[in-house]
């Protein structure tokens, strides 16, 4: 395994995984006391995890340990599965390890013999130890007293690219495809490797390398075309842990298989995947599954014949079942073709009304993979009712790292507090203490499926992410898909550290600046819950009524005498309906309904005063002066961080945040402009409005 070659200084090419080299002093000392690595299994996970300790230490000491293989030894870091070696079985009684869970990994220090132990069930879980030390290493953490034991709370955590095979990236905002170029699959191994070992180190074990919209040449990469290529990125992955999926066209039996139908009741279909799945396990024995997009937005699906969800899900779970695959079916189905004119359509409650009748008729190797909202990753709305409606089936949640609708990582928007509050939600689906995280991790219902999937922030750009601040999110949501606990500004200021050192002016400066910034771009974006206020295709920039007249189903109906969308089920579409418990006289009421959601669930008058005691009109106006002040404010901040890290690093987010502080004022005047001119009503602090 090679050292990775593409890091030039300044780039961020490393992200968190910097390294950096410690100064001579007392922890320096105390790691340096540790002089070799013992190990005595060499499996590719192990090699993996062998081979971060060495590169990390060396990064850290400026000097590597040897690598052994005798457990006696002291003054060393030893690495093994339980039952490889008499010191771990010393070190780790019987109920010690029966703590530990597949994944999971116990560490412990002497300081006697100047030993540290990382023991586990599995490979996986020694590396996941390793990456744990290292975080410790490289944050100056003392580690002569480490008794740890850590299970990652979520069995399935995943990244879902978007990536097509001619190399560009469907919603992407960090260059292209890492894993394409011109309808091939990459050549360049080492950055795919690099990407993993990213992932693998904050705790993720699963990706679908694929668009989920699948086209022509997509529908091919499960055919002997591909597989071979495939597989060589099945072997990079699975040497960090991870599992490899792909999102497949539902229509492949046509497309690719010479077949008339997709009926997925069809003896010939169900034959027909059958044998596919054979051959991709051939390829890839562990291969992980299928991630399926069907019947939404124009993609083909059991719908056309005559059949539902899950008809079509069951039929590729009953191919993967043999190989213990899974399918991962996504619950984004609704009429993209609605008639705007309509106000009885609600897109809000398609997903509940499409799945929640089929609840209990899905195989046990089916996942739904349910958004975290009921539109669209929109910087602020409500939890999806279907979380939790449907007991007898495996769910998982899905989240948006590329920020389609939160700057496109052209702006800074840390999205771990949002995650946070989504998964913290009480839902009362069996009463109290039924929140998303208890859904998601499975233990609400005993499902035997469940986790994390969230949409890929990465591409070419040196820095993976583009504006490099947008790497706090990959590292934030593997590290909270291992462990929703975690508070968001822990999860900050570690990726800080990491990132860029432990000045605690830096740390503290940077913090902030990630802490406040959902808050900021919510601010002077979307007003009270409503979204989509963008310009329509691409989604950069204000436009209110962009999509107001459209077939999409994403509608403000704002007019001369108020805004919002009635769901209630007293005189709109019913939508509150679909929630449990005391939620849905939370939002069925003006009275009770947060403030930061109330035009999504009700239409009111602008004089209508929120529980701030401001009216919603003032509340609008107040928003957007006090975030584009604030966006400015950023650059400030920014500015006097310049002394305490590499030119290149500063200057890289000084651009992003110079462009979101002029674009903030940008989408102040248009919000501003538009509803002054709407509802007739003036600032109440005289403000400029044009």
């Amino acid at each position: 395994m090679n050292k990775p070659t593409l890091f030039q200084p300044g780039d961020g090419y490393q992200a968190w995984l910097q390294y950096r080299q410690m100064s001579p002093g007392e922890r320096y000392n105390e790691y340096a006391s540790y002089s070799h690595i013992i190990v005595t299994e060499h499996d590719d996970i192990m090699r993996s995890a062998v081979f971060e300790l060495s590169q990390g230490i060396k990064g850290i000491l400026g000097h590597p340990l040897n690598i052994a293989d005798d457990p006696e030894m002291t003054s060393c870091i030893v690495l093994g599965t339980f039952g490889s070696n008499s010191l771990l079985d010393k070190v780790f009684h019987s109920s010690v390890s029966a703590a530990v869970g597949t994944e999971g990994y116990v560490m412990k220090s002497d300081s006697v013999t100047s030993r540290i132990v990382i023991g586990a069930v599995s490979s996986a879980g020694v590396l996941y130890g390793v990456f744990h030390l290292l975080r410790l290493l490289s944050t100056g953490s003392p580690v002569d007293a480490l008794d740890i034991v850590e299970n990652p709370v979520n069995k399935l955590r995943m990244v879902n690219q978007w990536d097509n095979i001619d190399g560009s990236v469907e919603r992407g905002y960090a260059g292209k495809s890492i894993f394409y170029h011109k309808n091939q699959i990459t050549t360049n191994l080492e950055r795919v490797r690099d990407y993993a070992r990213l992932l693998s180190s904050s705790g993720l074990n699963a990706i679908s390398i694929n668009n989920v919209n699948v086209h022509e040449f997509e529908t091919k990469l499960m055919t002997q075309e591909y597989l071979a290529d495939v597989a060589k990125l099945a072997d990079i992955f699975r040497a960090y842990g991870i599992k490899l999926f792909l999102s497949v066209n539902y229509a492949s039996p046509i497309e690719i298989g010479g077949l008339t139908t997709a009926d997925p009741l069809d003896v010939a279909v169900r034959a027909w995947w059958r044998v596919k799945a054979e051959e991709v396990y051939a390829a890839i024995p562990d291969f992980g599954g299928f991630l399926v997009k069907a019947d939404s937005e124009n993609r083909p699906g059991p719908f056309t014949y005559g059949r539902d969800h899950a008809d079509g899900a069951n039929m590729l779970a009953e191919a993967l079942e043999p190989y213990g695959g899974v399918v991962i079916w996504r619950c984004f189905v609704y009429n993209c073709k609605q008639d705007w004119r309509d106000r009885t359509t609600d897109r809000a409650r398609a997903a509940y009304d499409h799945f929640r009748p089929l609840d209990g008729r899905f195989m046990n190797n089916v996942i739904l993979q349910v958004k975290n909202g009921p539109i669209d990753f929109q910087v602020r709305e409500p939890v999806s009712p279907l979380l939790g409606a449907m007991e007898h089936t495996n769910q998982m949640i899905e989240f948006q790292l590329t920020q389609e609708y939160t700057g496109q990582q052209r702006h800074v928007c840390y999205l771990v507090p949002q995650w946070k509050e989504i998964l913290n939600f009480e839902t009362y689906i069996k009463g109290g203490g039924s929140t998303v995280k208890r859904i998601v991790d499975g233990s609400l219902h005993g499902n035997a499926y469940s986790g994390f999937a969230a949409v890929s922030n990465i591409g070419t750009d040196a820095n993976w992410t583009g504006h490099l601040l947008a790497q706090a999110n990959l590292y934030g949501y593997g590290r909270l898909s291992w462990n929703p606990e975690l508070s968001s500004e822990d999860i900050a200021e570690e990726w800080i550290r990491l990132t860029f050192g432990s000045n605690e002016q830096l740390v503290h400066t940077i913090t902030n600046i990630l802490m406040d910034s959902w808050r900021i771009y919510e601010s002077y974006t979307a007003p009270l819950g409503v979204g989509f206020m963008v310009n329509p295709d691409h989604h950069y920039g204000p436009n209110v009524d962009g999509y107001e007249y459209s077939m999409w189903g994403t509608y403000h109906f704002a007019d001369c005498h108020g805004i919002g969308v009635d769901r209630t089920q007293l005189s709109g579409t019913g939508y509150t309906g679909q929630y449990a418990g005391a939620n849905v006289d939370t939002y069925e009421s003006l009275e009770s309904c947060p403030d930061e959601l109330l035009l999504f669930f009700h239409h009111v008058p602008y004089t209508h005063v929120l529980h701030s005691g401001k009216t919603v009109i003032q509340h609008i106006y107040d928003t957007h002066f006090a975030g584009a002040e604030q966006a400015s404010q950023l650059k400030s901040a920014w500015r006097l961080l310049e002394v305490l890290m590499d030119d290149q690093l500063h200057q890289q987010v000084a651009v992003r945040l110079e462009e979101q502080a002029e674009h903030a004022m940008e989408w102040r005047d248009r919000i501003n402009t538009y509803f002054y001119r709407k509802s007739g009503i003036a600032d109440q602090e005289g403000r400029g409005i044009y």
